[in-house]
């Protein structure tokens, strides 16, 4: 499993992408990116052994059985002439663009109705699924973010509000995310279903056999991980101009004295 990697990767893609949105409050920029990190793990819901089918207990259990039941049989009635002989489970139907996408539109309505409680329970289960992967310090660093935007921030509740909808987009993304992922990865991801492609329903893209990666070996954790976790520092509001006016700085001719 990918699981801490589908999460870093969450979050520098909420991070690059909020900004695009129109996103300017720091705090709400962490809630984006912070959501996208935990919905990166979320397609994984489709195998009993991943954290997201554990995170809930017996509800995301029985959750993760329903979506396997429902993935078999969609492959079942769809799979072209080419497409392997295979159950239909893990990384079928909660590896697509149309989920991704369906649950984005989910979420964009649950949270305009709902407003900011639905907003922040979402953001919660993000950080939830987020930590799972990436360790323990997560939670409570979320956690005091929060406290200290509550109190910078009076506001915080409208601040909420203006993310409802735009979080169907950080969710989305963390599903697309998840799956370009995988992709690299030996076995591919069926991302374009239900487009047939080569006599396959379910055709997994993946690079040439020279660039594809092992889950769990040296290139994931000694190249993709380390990388993606400097760009998640760098990323982080004020980071990245800081960065470069300090090298800048450093590398500037002194001016000479009058």
């Amino acid at each position: 499993m990918m699981g801490r990697t589908h999460a870093l990767t969450g979050w520098c893609a909420g991070l690059a992408a909020a900004p695009l949105l129109g996103i300017g409050s720091v705090y709400q920029v962490l809630a984006f990116a912070a959501t996208t990190a935990g919905f990166a793990l979320l397609p994984d819901l489709d195998h009993p052994g991943a954290k997201a089918s554990r995170l809930l207990g017996p509800f995301s259990r029985a959750v993760s059985w329903l979506l396997r039941r429902a993935s078999a049989a969609l492959y079942a009635v769809t799979k072209g002439p080419r497409d392997e002989k295979r159950t239909g489970t893990h990384r079928h139907l909660s590896h697509t663009v149309l989920f991704a996408v369906g649950l984005g539109f989910a979420t964009h309505a649950g949270t305009k109705a709902g407003g900011a409680w639905v907003v922040a329970a979402i953001v919660l289960l993000g950080l939830l699924l987020a930590d799972a992967c990436l360790g323990d310090w997560l939670l409570p660093v979320g956690c005091a973010a929060v406290v200290v935007w509550v109190y910078k921030a009076p506001d915080v509740v409208a601040q909420l509000d203006a993310l409802a909808g735009l979080l169907g987009v950080a969710v989305a993304l963390g599903c697309v995310v998840h799956c370009l992922g995988d992709a690299i990865t030996e076995s591919g991801c069926p991302f374009l279903f239900p487009i047939p492609i080569a006599g396959e329903t379910w055709y997994e893209l993946r690079p040439p056999k020279v660039l594809r990666i092992r889950t769990g070996r040296r290139v994931e954790n000694l190249v993709v991980f380390p990388a993606f976790a400097v760009l998640a520092v760098l990323l982080l509001p004020g980071v990245w101009a800081f960065t470069v006016a300090t090298i800048g700085g450093v590398f500037d001719s002194p001016t000479a004295s009058p």
